[in-house]
């Protein structure tokens, strides 16, 4: 193929001074998910190097055609205008790192939208490049790719949490429109961690870090195994290279050790396979270093314990022989019991198949095999890669296309209940945890769940409809509370009733990112009246406290929607009730507004570190969910209280004694507040007392009886198990009426014969 100069090399940067010039003293925006370019890797100035297109042209020719591979080079000319001046750390021209993702791009096979965007992906993020511009230059599609690579660098945020997740979501809800978006990014970062060594050692743990925690997950949910190894690998040698380097010394000494062992193995299984007509490729499976650092982590063995067990991959040509080949493999070698997965009858989430088997070998040490077909090998190595587009021209989509559809389908699920984009960061971290459990509906369709998972989990993965009108479930044709947690193979049958609702405790158990953002939405959604009211009165008290005019003028409140991105007051009201707004801050910021207005001097005295001398809320113990007694040690009325705003919960109430909320308060004061008793108050609250007794006959029935005789219920009641003991401890959950007729029946239950203690249990 012919390639022009202008497509091969890019001029040297002391040919552009006049746009390093203008881009010199150019700053990062703070607060970003992905360490910024100028982080990675960039900075202006003058070099004599040059990049290269001639390798990136030569894989596209193979592939693309001559119409498509000139819209390319067109990109790669508009991106290198673009970048002229920009230099990378390592002295390499800007452009050479465009130009190596979409030559990782390539070798996947993307299309030339794909590598377009590759190409031009930093050029709206580091150069100011509009994507009106992009949109005239190279179409929609590409503009719009490019767009969901790029960070929101244009917009102000309170803190660097709320940017990193703010732009995490922008990249997923780009993804789940287009798979190409996350496939460009994570070349980019594979790229970015392959050169990260020039940059200073904090800023290494902290891609490093971030790559490991949002990266890796991602590319192992898509099947990306390659660049799921690599990333991890990468990660380890930055986040823990002394570690990193010990392990590679000790590996490069065993491996001498290892052949006699590895030849035996690998003669011994082609001449059984041969023998049965089997035509195969096997492979020895090296250990990643990682993999033997976390084996040796989680499993706390030590490093020959790890390495002693030896991996081989078998490819063989059809479906039907990779049974055969086990069934070889099994009368070559003893298998151990329990160590057998079939993941070609039941694939992995992200459409990952093979069969897995560890067998006994040659002096006793164990070997794991994985038997899988070339078509199989493929999309394990990598996964929704291997054929990213989502239909075919019949329209049909594969069944790891479905899944991956699925999963996609499920962030923007969750995008539309979900309050904001740390709420929404948090539930798809919980969705990429690689483990899982299969389970099956009662028609027999496969439900794949992450482990842990719940019956309720179960239920929200099926609709959200049938999750919120759940009333109780049957494991195996067996009724089991909702919390029950599910295992591989069982048979899961949800029962539903009109009218029934999520209750908020079902927030303590689901497992589900999809269920989480549900049950939130719902709770909101009916309770959104009740924290208008309930952020209202504590704002009002937080701005009392402060000494400043809690009157919010018509253009106080304009200022305040502009700059805290709500779009009500209403809205500030039900954040500050449900936990996400502090009052006090949101107080803070209305005082700034007002000094601004020329509000007098003296109403903006306040003695910021006492955020606690807020006026009390008034509680009468028959609010909604908005406001909850602690379980922790269940106030009563004649309580004294103290109030924690808790996100998406709103008020937790607990007594001013609790331990627990001690010890909360102290590690976040700010979020405390005074909460006092009402006089209406017509309703029995729980409370838990202990009892210590004589192990003497009917003795449980004379405390009961003497319980209900005092006016209380009783809803629970536990005791020791073991029977032999001469004294027993009952614990009773009762209802009664608040502290005075608590302490009327804690008298008459010591006078009962065989009763030694009695008291309220708050711990």
């Amino acid at each position: 193929m012919n390639i022009t100069p202008s497509d091969a090399t890019l001029p040297s940067a002391a040919t552009s001074k006049r746009t390093a010039s203008s881009r010199a003293n150019k700053t990062a925006p703070s607060g970003e998910l992905s360490a910024s370019k100028s982080e990675i890797g960039s900075l202006t100035g003058s070099a004599n190097a040059v990049a290269s297109i001639t390798h990136l042209t030569a894989k596209l020719s193979q592939y693309l055609t001559p119409s498509e591979l000139k819209k390319v080079k067109e990109a790669y000319r508009f991106s290198d205008e673009k970048h002229l001046g920009q230099m990378r750390k390592s002295g390499e021209p800007y452009i050479s790192h465009p130009i190596a993702v979409a030559e990782i791009c390539a070798d996947w096979k993307l299309d030339a939208q794909a590598i377009m965007a590759a190409l031009l992906h930093d050029v709206m993020e580091d150069q100011d490049v509009q994507k009106e511009e992009l949109i005239e230059h190279f179409g929609a599609p590409v503009a719009a790719l490019v767009d969901g690579l790029s960070k929101l660098d244009k917009i102000e945020f309170q803190s660097q949490i709320e940017a990193q997740a703010e732009n995490f979501r922008k990249m997923l809800l780009a993804m789940a429109r287009d798979v190409r978006v996350i496939l460009v990014k994570l070349a980019d970062r594979l790229h970015n961690m392959r050169t990260l060594g020039v940059m200073s050692v904090e800023k290494k743990r902290r891609i490093a870090r971030e790559t490991m925690e949002v990266y890796v997950p991602i590319a192992h949910r898509l099947g990306l195994n390659n660049i799921y190894r690599e990333l991890q690998e990468l990660s380890f040698s930055h986040l823990h290279p002394l570690r990193h380097r010990t392990l590679q010394k000790a590996v490069k000494a065993a491996r001498g050790n290892r052949r006699e062992v590895v030849s035996k193995i690998l003669e011994s299984v082609k001449t059984t396979l041969a023998a049965a007509s089997i035509h195969a490729q096997i492979d020895g499976r090296e250990k990643t270093l990682y993999g033997i650092y976390r084996k040796m982590r989680t499993k706390h063995l030590s490093f020959s314990q790890v390495l002693d067990v030896y991996g081989f991959r078998i490819v063989v040509d059809t479906f039907a022989n990779c049974y055969v080949a086990l069934g070889t493999l099994h009368a070559l070698y003893k298998p151990m019991p329990g160590k057998f997965k079939d993941y070609i009858a039941i694939p992995k989430l992200n459409g990952y198949q093979s069969l897995h088997t560890t067998l006994i070998g040659p002096y006793g040490t164990p070997v794991e095999f994985q038997i899988r077909t070339q078509d199989m090998h493929r999309v394990a190595e990598s996964g929704v890669a291997a054929h990213w587009l989502y239909k075919d021209e019949d329209g049909d989509l594969s069944d790891l296309q479905q899944r991956t559809h699925a999963w996609l389908q499920s962030l923007l699920d969750i995008q539309k209940q979900t309050g904001d984009s740390a709420e929404f960061l948090e539930h798809v971290k919980v969705d990429l945890f690689p483990d899982s459990v299969y389970v099956f509906t009662p028609k027999s369709k496969i439900i794949a769940l992450p482990r842990g998972a719940t019956t309720l989990d179960f239920a929200y993965t099926i609709h959200t409809d049938i999750g919120d009108s759940t009333v109780a479930a049957k494991i195996n044709h067996e009724s089991v509370p909702l919390r029950s947690e599910l295992h591989n193979g069982d048979i899961v049958e949800i029962i539903t009733a009109r009218g029934s609702r999520p209750s908020p405790n079902w927030l303590s158990f689901v497992r589900t990112g999809k269920a989480r953002s549900a049950i939130r939405h719902h709770l909101r959604t009916i309770n959104l009246q009740e924290s208008i009211e309930l952020g209202a009165s504590l704002l009002t008290q937080a701005l009392n406290a402060l000494n400043a005019d809690s009157t919010l003028t018509p253009g106080l409140v304009e200022h305040l929607l502009d700059e805290s991105s709500a779009k009500t007051l209403d809205e500030i009201y039900a954040d500050i009730g449900v936990g996400k707004r502090m009052a006090g801050l949101v107080a803070r910021h209305i005082m700034g507004l007002q000094e601004k207005q020329s509000t007098p001097l003296s109403s903006l005295q306040a003695d910021e570190d006492t955020p606690h001398k807020q006026n009390s809320i008034v509680i009468n113990g028959n609010e909604g969910a908005s406001i909850q007694l602690a379980p922790c040690c269940l106030p009563i009325p004649g309580d004294k209280l103290i109030g924690q705003l808790k996100r998406d919960q709103g008020v937790i109430v607990h007594t001013e004694d609790c331990n627990i909320a001690k010890r909360q308060r102290n590690k976040d004061p700010e979020r405390w507040i005074e909460v006092l008793w009402g006089t209406e108050i017509n309703r029995h609250f729980d409370c838990r007392i202990k009892v210590l007794v004589h192990n003497d006959k009917g003795i449980l029935a004379r405390v009961a009886a003497e319980i209900g005789n005092s006016d209380a219920n009783i809803i629970y009641v536990n005791m020791d198990d073991d029977k032999d003991q001469m004294m027993t401890q009952l614990i009773f959950t009762i209802q009664i009426q608040d502290r005075v007729h608590l302490a009327r029946l804690l008298r008459n239950v010591r006078r009962i014969h065989g009763v030694t203690r009695i008291l309220r249990d708050r711990s």
